[in-house]
């Protein structure tokens, strides 16, 4: 049987170590987390060994399944649950987390989708539930670099839907959603990790 090589995210290897400080503070209290867009399972694998009080899901669309799966077996961590997939213009989890996140997804996501997501959370989350995103944002109706505008002009090359949202517009949807902020943390490369907790 032909070796199948798992793909790999340079990205995801040089921020896990800062996203795991943020997890580590506010997902102390959770027991289990559901991972929207898990892609390369990179931070999955890495999260869950150092943070051995939750069990991990990860979640995905379907052409992702496999490459994810793999990585889970290589890990052989007894807190990665099997991935399940998830595409949000789909069918969603009957069942509720402790805690939600989702890293470098909603510019990768239609703004359609951004809006299904907020809408949908209150139904995956506990009544305290939390709820992190980690990734790139824009402000007061401005890029917050120069290598964010590259990287916006780069995404909508690929797909006119994708793009940088406004941390503004983001932070509305979360408050109609019955979420309130806990933590607006300031990232590496311009990124951002935002920390909302159910207040349902």
């Amino acid at each position: 049987m032909a070796e199948f090589n798992l793909p790999y995210s340079e990205a995801a290897d040089r921020n896990k170590d800062p996203i795991l400080g943020v997890l580590a503070e506010h997902f102390a209290d959770r027991k289990d987390v559901l991972e929207i867009g898990s892609g390369t399972a990179q931070h999955a694998v890495h999260f869950a060994s150092r943070l051995p009080h939750l069990v991990w899901h990860c979640s995905d669309v379907s052409e992702n399944l496999y490459s994810i799966e793999q990585r889970l077996s290589q890990s052989a961590l007894p807190n990665l649950a099997g991935a399940i997939e998830f595409d949000i213009a789909g069918a969603w989890p009957i069942r509720q987390y402790s805690a939600v996140f989702t890293a470098n997804s909603l510019h990768i996501m239609s703004w359609n989708n951004v809006e299904r997501l907020f809408e949908g959370l209150p139904r995956l989350l506990h009544r305290d539930g939390k709820f992190i995103v980690y990734g790139p944002f824009n402000e007061h109706g401005r890029y917050t670099s120069e290598s964010n505008r590259l990287f916006d002009l780069q995404l909508k090359q690929v797909h006119p839907e994708r793009g940088l949202r406004a941390i503004e517009d983001v932070m509305a949807l979360a408050r109609c959603a019955g979420l309130g902020l806990l933590a607006d943390r300031v990232m590496p490369a311009n990124n951002r990790c935002l920390v909302w907790q159910s207040m349902r």
